[in-house]
């Protein structure tokens, strides 16, 4: 596999700097813009499969020469070294229920490692196929054990549990995203939990992908919260990458 990375983008171009895809012999994964930069990318991607070269650069003008018209200037770096499960960031989804369930699908093709995580069997088997699942009857010690910078979205069941998963996210502080679904009434029960605990409630997104739509479908719910999520994520590794200098 050869990882293909926009390291610089000037001017007006489809994709910013940081944005890369994955090319096999015959699969492509992520796009860094599409037409013919993205076709050129892939072809020298592949003669580098065949030829078993290790990394290569690419610096290409998007002009009328090139069938495109944006005007900018994009520079590529190609190597072997494609990204590792553990470059990305880890989404615990607590509740494979409808929404549960359809979030993990939602997120499923997204540069996450996500994970269904619930204590019975029967609703984790209704996942999609190649969906990652947890059974475990401690779902509080996937929080404790969960990577700094980790995502935890929590949509079980029983609201105890919703609850006392929130308050352990919380209480970590090094957490992405804490989000819970749930009414503003919902929430306001929460925060006087949390307060009674001595834990801060305010990091807490409830309801989740709420700032888009009130349509309670599950797929719908559960894809404006993935868009709310990859959005914390993303902002979250542009501070690490790129922090402010005041």
């Amino acid at each position: 596999m050869i990882r293909v990375r926009v390291i610089s983008a000037r001017g007006s171009t489809p994709r910013d700097a940081g944005a890369e895809m994955i090319v096999g012999p015959d699969s492509v994964n992520g796009t860094i813009g599409g037409g013919q930069l993205e076709y050129m990318a892939i072809d020298r991607a592949r003669q580098m499969l065949a030829a078993g070269e290790a990394e290569a650069g690419m610096d290409i003008p998007l002009g009328p020469e090139i069938g495109q018209c944006c005007g900018g200037r994009v520079v590529l770096h190609l190597d072997r070294q494609g990204p590792t499960p553990e470059d990305r960031s880890d989404v615990l989804v607590f509740g494979a229920g409808h929404v549960g369930r359809a979030l993990a699908l939602a997120l499923h093709p997204l540069p996450v490692n996500a994970t269904l995580i619930d204590p019975r069997p029967e609703e984790l088997a209704r996942a999609a196929p190649g969906i990652s699942t947890k059974l475990t009857p401690l779902p509080e010690a996937e929080i404790r054990a969960a990577r700094t910078g980790s995502a935890v979205v929590i949509l079980t069941h029983d609201h105890a549990l919703d609850f006392l998963l929130a308050a352990e996210a919380l209480s970590r502080g090094d957490l992405s995203y804490v989000g819970m679904i749930g009414s503003a009434t919902k929430r306001a029960q929460f925060t006087r939990f949390a307060r009674a605990k001595g834990i801060d409630p305010a990091p807490l997104v409830c309801p989740i992908g709420a700032g888009f739509t009130h349509d309670k479908r599950p797929a719908v719910i559960a894809a404006f919260t993935a868009a709310e999520l990859i959005t914390r994520l993303t902002a979250a590794s542009s501070l690490k990458k790129y922090p402010c200098n005041s």
